[in-house]
């Protein structure tokens, strides 16, 4: 690349912005993980959509003001990291680039965390590895190289990936029987039951306890 000094030091400040509001996704992933699963077994589809659309609506909305914020700010946000112009310049033409990243990874890790509370994480990573290896790295190799577009290009493949991964996990989450979600939720807490004696009463049960 020309300028790979400038071009990567410019990378570095956007993605470490872009790392920082990950934070925020991933404890909403988290969240809505745990969320997910004990509604399900629970036996409450409707508990289980109503904690998915509080999740992804509220991460969505903090996601939404930092894309305005960081899309306004552009080269500004710069100056917390060095006083060099040329990257200073160089992460202002990136700002739009790293406001639909944050605002896609706004979503993104929360639908994922919703996957992995209903124990799709095979899903999950199939999704991921078709996404990012299949058609995030190939569409920025080329833009990055082919055409020219050098750090925008790459960054460009990735953010393609991430928006089509993005549209999947929102097609699987619209799609699913919740209701058939909760009864397979509850075969699998069935599995592992194990049922108290019969020939133990409570007082028994209350001894051995003691």
């Amino acid at each position: 690349m020309k300028n790979a000094e400038v071009a990567i030091d410019a990378l570095a400040i956007c993605i470490n912005i872009n790392g920082l509001e990950m934070m925020i996704s991933l404890g909403f992933l988290a969240a809505v993980g745990v969320r997910v699963s004990n509604e399900l077994g629970r036996g409450s589809a409707n508990a289980t959509k109503f904690a998915i659309k509080v999740a992804v609506s509220t991460s969505f909305l903090i996601g939404c003001a930092l894309f305005i914020i960081f899309l306004f700010l552009r080269g500004r946000v710069a100056y917390i990291f060095t006083d060099n112009q040329d990257v200073i310049d160089t992460v202002a033409d990136l700002s739009p680039l790293l406001s639909f990243s944050i605002l896609l990874n706004s979503v993104q890790p929360v639908l994922s965390g919703v996957a992995v509370g209903a124990g799709w994480q095979s899903i999950v990573a199939y999704v991921n590895i078709a996404c990012y290896y299949l058609i995030g790295i190939p569409i920025g190799v080329v833009l990055g190289y082919l055409t020219h577009l050098e750090v925008k290009g790459v960054w460009t493949g990735m953010l393609i990936g991430t928006f089509v991964q993005t549209v999947v996990l929102i097609i699987i989450t619209l799609k699913t029987d919740w209701d058939k979600q909760v009864m397979k939720a509850r075969e699998r807490v069935n599995k592992w039951f194990i049922p108290e004696s019969p020939e133990q009463s409570p007082n028994e049960q209350a001894d051995v306890t003691a």
